[in-house]
């Protein structure tokens, strides 16, 4: 059985009653079953986990919203779940940063998060002054971050979620550990061109079905790519006993399999820190 790191996972979403926009993109986007939004239990969380050799899972966790099922899991499990920490406000940010740095020493914090299509009306593209703060202290910490890009399933503005607006923040930010996630359809190519040209930039497939991946991304990843893309199912919305065993239908080279399913992971988002001038 092949290694795997699941890199996004949800296990809040039955902590409380989904908005009505969140059902429709189960029910209309991704035709998935009511299950999706069900509380959690550890063990069949981890029995999954197990049956498709996932090591480990990144939990997604909300400053404006803490989860109390990732803290449970990950005090349970700590040698099997880490966290992703979103739920920044930009408008508001110094409260927030501090509190998201101080996290970062008493938990197990594998990156930050945000999504420019999901808050304020998709309003401000990566390349607008109110990211900074975030792009900083990410940077100066050492600590990845991760942008939605491509348009998103639910409906909200998508032309924030464009790749090419990491174009000028990976010059801006050289130091800075960035990750594109879910994709990024239509962008695809916008997307590997960039990953060809910035060293600091990596992307994940979370929410997309592998078998539904682009041709042209596939032979990026067999090729000058091997070390750039990284694997996340996005469960419970995709299950990862579909994702890994269509991981494995792609049947890719050995190696650039497991640099894809786990390899990649460990050197992105479990290194030692080096914050900048320490």
């Amino acid at each position: 059985m092949r290694r795997v790191v699941d890199c996004l996972a949800n296990v809040h979403f039955g902590e409380s009653e989904q908005p009505d926009w969140m059902v429709k993109v189960r029910d209309d986007y991704f035709r998935g079953p009511t299950s999706m939004y069900s509380r959690v239990d550890l063990s069949e969380m981890l029995a999954e986990m197990d049956r498709q050799g996932v090591e480990k899972a990144i939990l997604m966790y909300s400053l404006q919203q803490p989860s109390p099922t990732v803290l449970k899991f990950i005090d349970a499990r700590p040698d099997r779940f880490a966290m992703a920490v979103g739920g920044f406000d930009p408008d508001r940010p110094v409260a927030a940063l501090r509190e998201f740095s101080a996290m970062i020493d008493d938990l197990p914090v594998a990156y930050a998060c945000t999504g420019p299509g999901f808050w304020g009306d998709g309003r401000y593209r990566p390349t607008d002054g109110i990211y900074f703060p975030l792009y900083y202290t990410c940077a100066e910490l050492d600590l990845p971050l991760c942008m939605n890009t491509g348009l998103p399933g639910p409906p909200v503005p998508g032309e924030a979620q464009d790749p090419i607006h990491l174009d000028r923040v990976c010059v801006r930010f050289p130091e800075l550990r960035l990750c594109m996630v879910h994709g990024a359809d239509p962008w695809w190519d916008t997307a590997i061109r960039l990953l060809l040209k910035y060293d600091n930039l990596r992307l994940m497939t979370s929410a997309w079905s592998p078998k539904r991946l682009p041709e042209s991304l596939l032979h990026y990843m067999r090729t000058r790519g091997a070390h750039k893309v990284i694997f996340g199912s996005d469960w419970p919305v995709l299950p990862m006993r579909r994702v890994v065993p269509e991981v494995l239908a792609l049947d890719p080279p050995d190696d650039v399999l497991d640099r894809y399913l786990a390899g990649n992971a460990d050197e992105f988002f479990f290194v030692t820190r080096a914050p900048l001038g320490r």
